[in-house]
């Protein structure tokens, strides 16, 4: 490697290529430094991979940075996210109007209120980040997703003289993405499935925050991705330009396998503190910078220096090879909408993130029936109803799907042999799954992954970063409570349903019955930048009369009256999924001692919030202050809903192993204890 002791030596010629890649490590230094905050070292190091990527293979034209066979780079060493910025601005990547994507002023206002470039980047904020990371390992899983969505895509629009889709993916990662356990899903899966159009350059600084990567991590990378069914390439010097060069073509030729591209770097490098964990996650200092850039060669008294011809070259290299591609593929876009018009429209409306005509036509609508179906089985016919109509809403299950019933019907499974199938499988690897979900929706599929709903607790980054990029992935939980029974406490979700509610734009759904399942799948649908959870359950769910009690339309409020009484009511049970039925027997038994009782169906707290407040007031007077709220679940949150007078009936502890009818009764489910609560609050 190149001897950093030596300033002589960082500094190793005058060409363009390397005045543009010492642009990019002293706009990163200055960038931290003014903001005293950051992480400048992985960038320095970095430099030289970002700038070959770009400038010499990466398939992206700056002014048109959606063409939607770009190749991706994802960056999934988010904190290292000022290399990522310094590219887009080199790159001189545009917005929709033309103007920068990140300008020099926005380079100044790193890690600022209101900036374009954030402290991590962040996928619709920022123009050019194909998706947010800082949570390590999931851009590696998102560029997963990401791969198998080019693939699938391929493999169902590509016609004889017709290539559509043909990009690649390219994710940067470093020591502790690997260290993450998402990662390994991902690799693992991607291995499996030979995604040969992944490519992952692996950072490889042995340095964390903590010190050297010794202190935690010593195990040979490469073998690990050679066992996943991976090419791996080393280059000994991530200064050696020739050597990136030759590992990106040796990607580009190979058709079998993912590619890791191990790069052995030093963090800082050029600077007094290079191949110290000094270098992380902290700005050098001011005289360390003008140290490191008179060891470049470089102004001392500048910053925020882009020479003269350096965004000019950078960006030129990447229009005079992407542009031609760009509008090549335009023109072939247009010939295929003649050619083949059906599937043209469905290539469209993915691009466009539009719905097919009569998308909903085949949803069933269910009739009333005490025994009823599990929602998990009523979601499943439902899907499937969509699914004909809507063949880029594919998805998954962590190898549970003849639990969750999520398969499409007549579908074949997406594997190796077969990229055109629906039907995932994403093994026991809840995490990874939730990673690649996201790099698919984030591809223009409506995708969809499922598990039970403790289970939950494995993908919760991924689900949270769903609803922070406000993507349109589907969750599908199920064996949603303590209703599990005799699988015990350890299926029994208690506090998920709360992780989900406190999640900001997140929807989640607890439907009563089958028709609520429908209407919220509608919904869910409907929205395609609005992540959604479903949380369905393992037992039958009767089908509420209709003709009785209100429509399930009332799903599209999250919150509506189920069943009425003349008048102000005296009390009012508030209740969801399996619970409504219990609330409605309830309110029959009070309606015939002559109490005036009001059922509220709340399947989705965060619609109901969105509601104008005339409505919560027709749905939850505030005169009515004799409430009781009904969930298997935790108790936080319902206070909102049954006031200080109000009580509930959820769970404060832990379920346990019993059948669910035993259960019930030790926990308070039942009619009559919902009947003994209710005139308690009318009572009070």
């Amino acid at each position: 490697m190149t001897d950093t002791a030596n300033p002589a030596n960082v500094h190793e010629d005058g060409s363009s290529d390397r005045l543009a890649i010492d642009t990019i490590r002293t706009l990163s230094m200055d960038a931290v430094q003014a903001a005293n905050s950051g992480h400048p070292g992985t960038p320095m190091a970095l430099a030289p991979v970002g700038h070959t990527l770009w400038t010499k293979f990466l398939r992206y034209d700056p002014a048109h940075p959606h063409w939607a066979n770009r190749d991706r780079f994802v960056l999934s060493v988010g904190h290292a996210s000022m290399l990522l910025y310094s590219l887009l601005h080199l790159a001189g990547v545009k917005q929709p109007d033309g103007a920068p994507a990140v300008s020099l002023d926005d380079i100044k206002a790193f890690r600022q209120l209101g900036s374009k470039t954030p402290g991590h980047p962040e996928y619709s904020h920022t123009v050019g980040v194909e998706t947010t990371t800082g949570p390590l390992g999931q851009g590696c899983g998102n560029s997963v997703g990401m791969a198998i969505a080019e693939r699938w895509m391929a493999a169902r629009y590509n016609q004889p003289g017709f290539t559509l889709f043909d990009h690649d993916v390219y994710s940067l990662c470093g020591d502790g993405d690997l260290m993450e356990g998402v990662a390994a899903e991902a690799a693992s899966l991607a291995g499996h499935l030979k995604l040969s159009n992944l490519c992952w350059i692996y950072d490889s600084n042995n340095i964390s925050i903590e010190g050297d990567t010794d202190l935690a991590f010593d195990e040979d990378v490469g073998m690990r991705f050679q066992a996943y069914g991976w090419d791996v390439i080393h280059v000994d010097d991530a200064n050696d330009v020739a050597a990136l060069t030759k590992a990106f073509e040796q990607f580009r030729a190979t058709t079998d396998k993912p590619t890791l591209i191990i790069v052995h770097s030093i963090i800082g490098w050029g600077s007094p503190r290079a191949g110290s964990e000094k270098a992380h996650g902290e700005a050098l200092g001011e005289e360390n910078v003008r140290l490191t850039k008179q060891a470049y060669g470089w102004p001392e008294d500048k910053s925020f220096y882009v020479p003269e011809g350096v965004q000019e070259g950078f960006e030129g290299a990447m229009v005079e090879r992407s542009a031609p591609l760009r509008e090549a593929w335009e023109a072939s876009l247009a010939k295929y909408r003649e050619a083949h018009p059906d599937l043209a429209k469905e290539v469209d409306a993915i691009l466009g993130g539009t719905l097919p005509e009569g998308w909903d036509a085949d949803i069933p609508t269910f009739e009333a029936d005490a025994k009823g179906l599990a929602s998990r089985d009523s979601s499943g016919k439902v899907l499937n109803a969509i699914a004909k109509k809507m063949p880029w809403l594919i998805g998954g299950s962590a190898d549970l799907a003849p639990s969750t019933k999520t398969d499409i019907k007549g579908e074949a499974s997406f594997e190796a042999s077969n990229y055109a199938g629906r039907n995932f499988h994403f093994g026991v690897r809840e995490h990874g799954m939730g990673a690649i979900v996201n790099g698919m929706a984030l591809s223009g599929l409506r995708s969809y992954g499922s598990t039970f709903f403790v289970f939950l607790d494995y993908m919760r980054p991924p689900v949270r970063l769903s609803a922070l990029m406000e993507l349109g992935a589907v969750w599908v939980f199920t064996h949603d409570s303590i209703g599990v029974g005799e699988d015990g406490p350890t299926h029994q979700p208690i506090e998920q349903l709360v992780m989900l509610r406190a999640t900001p734009g997140l929807d989640a759904f607890r439907p009563a019955d089958a028709n609520e399942v429908a209407v919220a799948w509608r919904v869910i649908i409907e929205n395609h930048k609005q992540p959604a959870a479903l949380v369905l359950s393992r037992q039958a769910l009767p089908t509420i009369d209709r003709s009785k009690y209100a429509s399930a339309d009332g799903v599209r409020q999250g919150g509506y009256v189920l069943a009425d009484c003349d008048g102000t009511p005296d009390v009012i049970l508030i209740a969801t999924g399996s619970e409504v039925n219990l609330a409605l027997e309830a309110h029959e038994k009070l309606v015939a001692e002559g109490k005036k009782s009001r059922v509220v169906s709340m399947p989705s707290w965060f619609r109901y919030e969105q509601q104008s407040d005339a409505y919560k007031e027709s749905v939850l007077p505030a005169a009515v202050t004799a409430r009781v709220a009904i969930e298997m679940g935790g108790e936080i949150g319902w206070d909102r809903y049954v006031g200080l007078k109000g009580r509930t009936i959820t769970m404060s502890t832990f379920g346990a192993s019993a059948p669910i009818a035993k259960l019930a009764d030790q926990y308070g489910f039942t009619t009559d204890n919902v009947v003994k609560v209710a005139k308690e609050v009318m009572a009070a």
